[in-house]
């Protein structure tokens, strides 16, 4: 199990619309920083604009953000006065767009005026202390590794790393398990999920360092120390966040649920309505197996899976 904060992190990409602006907070909300012919372009709509900008914005070094959105929404409100006066209010591609943007702001202000205060500060504590406690105390290593059937075969990757070619290149290159795909890379690893002559190598290794070839069951490794994290859950203020975010995405799953539940949905296209057949089959059977996909990532996760076999060759 990796540490609380990765796992509650990898729902953020699932939060698409929680609402808090990156330029602007409450107390200077309706402040306005820039006119279009008259318009009020205000820090009130700069804040709604970050939302949806936020995929650009992560591309603009921090002190051009705010300059970024103003001068979007400039364009923005020029382009709209000009079709004003075009008249493409009396469009239907002007209503059909209405209609979609309509919704998107009817979710998005009921999210925030109805789900997001749902999710409290004491639920927020509640949830860390309960999945803090579950998190191991033991050091964890991330380590990169060479595996080889030979001493000899060793020796020579070895002479590549000492020649000055990048661990990771030579791992794609003569690596015998799944992990090659990744330049070797394990991901994040307690000393009990490997076989013992293969963690005491590690943990003996400073971060950054290269051991020399370690015998096995499974072969001959060459390892290279990534990283160490000490045991324990990261502190409450540097997870507040991610477990917030985690929450009221099941807020959100949960109402939506709710409310499929007691609505009519009628699917009509027949191809669609067959793929979605297949997918609730799928679910099902998935259910019924007690399996669940893994969300750890990392690529001893993806490639060697369990105690038994980490390290070991294909």
């Amino acid at each position: 199990m990796r540490t609380f904060c990765l796992k509650l992190a990898m729902a953020l990409v699932t939060t698409a619309f929680v609402a808090g602006s990156t330029v602007a907070s409450a107390q200077d909300a309706e402040k306005v920083v820039a006119k279009v012919n008259g318009y009020n372009i205000t820090t009130k709509e700069i804040a709604l604009a970050s939302d949806d900008l936020r995929p650009q914005l992560e591309k603009v070094p921090a002190n051009f953000r705010f300059a970024f959105i103003v001068e979007y929404l400039i364009e923005r409100h020029l382009l709209a006065q000009e079709a004003v006066k075009a008249n493409t209010i009396d469009t239907e591609e002007y209503k059909n767009r209405l209609k979609f943007y309509q919704a998107k702001a009817l979710r998005d202000a009921y999210f925030q005026d109805n789900l997001a205060s749902s999710v409290t500060e004491d639920a927020v504590k509640a949830t860390y202390e309960k999945e803090a406690a579950k998190v191991t105390t033991e050091k964890r290593a991330r380590a990169r590794h060479i595996l080889v059937n030979s001493e000899e075969e060793a020796n020579a990757a070895m002479a590549r790393l000492q020649k000055g070619e990048r661990f990771e290149e030579v791992a794609k290159q003569v690596s015998l398990d799944g992990s090659r795909d990744y330049g070797g890379d394990l991901g994040f690893f307690t000393a009990a999920e490997m076989v013992p002559a293969f963690s005491k190598a590690v943990f003996a290794l400073n971060k950054g360092e290269v051991s020399q070839p370690v015998k096995t069951d499974f072969g001959w490794h060459i390892i290279k120390l990534e990283d160490i994290q000490e045991g324990g859950a990261q502190p409450f203020e540097q997870v507040r966040n991610p477990i917030r975010l985690v929450l009221l995405r099941k807020a959100v799953q949960d109402k939506v649920l709710e409310l499929r539940a007691a609505g009519q949905i009628e699917i009509l296209d027949p191809d669609l309505k067959r793929l979605q057949e297949e997918a609730e089959k799928k679910r099902q059977a998935l259910d019924a197996s007690g399996e669940v996909p893994s969300t750890t990532g990392g690529a001893a996760s993806q490639t060697t899976g369990g105690k038994s076999n980490k390290g070991d060759a294909e």
